[in-house]
């Protein structure tokens, strides 16, 4: 039987996926496939989003204007999520989700996507598999006894328990103030102050500290872990320790190296994806949208207009040849 080539195969369902799909439906193009190794679209924001966080359309001060069809706003998680139900759904998006991509190919005028639920061929490609999907780790071990009480988002969090938040971005922050309504919570970051955090979030956690409820552990880091009687030992830089019930670390997401070198895409010096002006890498017809496109992260409106960027400069490609 003869594969289907598809007009555009989108790799990663979280919004740079998601806006690439439904700007490429709603400017024309009939064959589009999504394909997603989680359960369900928006992975990242179901897991490392607390319930009813904010969501907002402008990011860190900076206003964001939709470019294309979209009609994205401010809201919470949760409304956010169903927002996405309601695109795949009025577009008619085809998706293939718990199907993990691990090579992409180039066979003459055509892309070979091969994933664990078969094969796909492609005209063109988005990769948009995002950053926090494989959360940063720290540099030193996790001693085995306590792996289950080291977490890299708020699934496990209790009450009443003495924790310790590691890192100083807004998923930090927001972490720390979170936790703080039920929780003993400290908040350890490497520099001095917290400068990172969008303008909202730094006030937010100044506010927890001026009130006392965020301890900081600040211009300190974190040499090391180990077993105290069931519990973790956190050893700090200036030679201090503390006993926590639960280590909280949101230091950030990595890029996929891996998978990018695996596409033939060439990487910076730092193991980023070089990209032009219009989203496309070294390798002509594989685009970057999303999160992995910003060195220092970026927002879900911005991912969203890398879609429309992505799927008119394909159209305008199409349209000269």
């Amino acid at each position: 039987m003869e594969k289907t080539l598809y007009d555009l195969i989108i790799i990663g369902g979280g919004p740079g996926g998601i806006g690439t799909a439904v700007e490429a439906k709603a400017l024309g193009m009939e064959k589009v496939l999504l394909i997603e190794k989680s359960d369900n679209h928006s992975d990242t924001i179901r897991k490392f989003y607390k319930d009813n966080k904010r969501v907002d359309k402008n990011w860190q001060g900076q206003i964001v204007e939709m470019e294309g069809t979209v009609p994205f706003m401010d809201g919470t998680k949760e409304s956010t999520i169903d927002f996405f139900d309601e695109q795949i759904d009025k577009h008619a998006i085809e998706s293939h989700f718990r199907c993990e991509v691990d090579k992409i190919t180039r066979e003459e005028d055509r892309f070979h996507v091969r994933a664990g639920c078969g094969d796909f061929y492609g005209k063109y490609i988005v990769i948009a598999i995002g950053r926090m999907g494989k959360p940063n780790k720290p540099g030193y071990p996790i001693p085995p006894s306590i792996r289950k009480f080291v977490n890299y988002n708020l699934d496990k969090c209790g009450h009443d328990e003495k924790i310790l938040v590691v890192g100083g971005g807004d998923s930090a922050v927001e972490y720390a103030v979170e936790l703080a309504r039920t929780n003993n919570v400290t908040l350890n970051y490497r520099r001095p102050e917290i400068t990172r955090p969008n303008p909202t979030n730094r006030a937010m956690i100044a506010e927890a500290i001026a009130n006392g409820d965020v301890a900081p552990k600040l211009g300190v880091d974190i040499k090391g872990l180990d077993n105290a009687e069931g519990n973790v030992r956190v050893h700090f830089s200036d030679g201090t320790e503390e006993v926590y019930e639960r280590v909280i670390y949101a230091i950030g997401g990595t890029t996929p190296v891996d998978f990018l070198k695996s596409a033939n895409l060439d990487l910076d010096a730092t193991g980023e994806p070089i990209i032009k002006e219009n989203l496309e890498t070294s390798v002509p017809g594989i685009y970057i949208a999303g999160d992995i496109a910003f060195k220092s992260g970026g927002s879900i409106a911005i991912a969203l207009n890398h879609g429309y960027r992505i799927v008119t400069d394909i159209l305008k490609r199409e349209g000269e040849r």
